[in-house]
């Protein structure tokens, strides 16, 4: 009997193994438990209150000289999911970069006045001349899908202010040196840079 056991494993080393297996299988669960509670966190991170003074909420240029953004209703930051809210403070002579995105767009002109350029030919290889619009107080325009466009503050004595609501959020944008840039060489930035906190992986261009 002895003799016939001798090419096999010991009990006690059966046990050990078995243990070892269920120690990885209780590491896996606490693996996927804390994957499960993060991506609960992503879905919901916060939980605001319904009704939040806007002058108490937080706001940054993000290293733009000239800007001052409050995300109202935010993707990663609130868990909204099908669109996002901003609050854009431009101040005399500062303006967006020349830039498009993979959502619609849309501003209300709270208070201000400036100009809106835009590309209605960017589905071509680069954007092109753009037409220019006239914004002020009171008025709202409209961004479609992938059509790159640049606003100004080209009022030298008041700031432009706007409220700016996006879809399918968070965005991502595309970034142009002039309106005569190839597509193919203008540059991604996303997460964009009140995001870029919270997501790592770039997706691909959609146009």
């Amino acid at each position: 009997m002895l003799r016939f056991l001798g090419n096999q494993r010991p009990h006690n080393d059966l046990w050990g193994r078995f243990i070892g297996k269920k120690n990885v299988i209780s590491i896996f669960m606490k693996i996927c438990n804390e994957v499960a509670n993060f991506l609960k966190f992503q879905a919901n991170p916060k939980r605001l209150p319904l009704v939040r003074k806007i002058d108490e909420l937080p706001q940054d240029n993000y290293g733009r000289e000239g800007l001052s953004h409050i995300t109202v209703a935010g993707s990663l930051m609130h868990g909204m999911k099908e669109v996002e809210v901003w609050l854009q403070t431009f101040a005399p002579g500062s303006h967006t970069p020349i830039h498009r995105h993979s959502c619609e767009e849309v501003f209300v002109v709270l208070k201000g006045s400036g100009r809106l350029y835009l590309a209605s030919s960017s589905h071509e290889k680069h954007p092109g001349k753009p037409l220019e619009y006239p914004i002020f107080s009171n008025s709202t325009f409209h961004i479609p899908v992938n059509d790159a466009h640049q606003v100004w503050n080209t009022n030298e004595n008041e700031d432009l202010q706007m409220l700016v609501i996006i879809s399918r959020p968070p965005v991502k944008v595309f970034i142009y040196e002039d309106w005569h840039m190839p597509h193919t060489a203008a540059k991604l930035k996303f997460p964009y840079y009140w995001d870029e906190q919270c997501l790592r992986t770039p997706p691909k261009d959609e146009l």
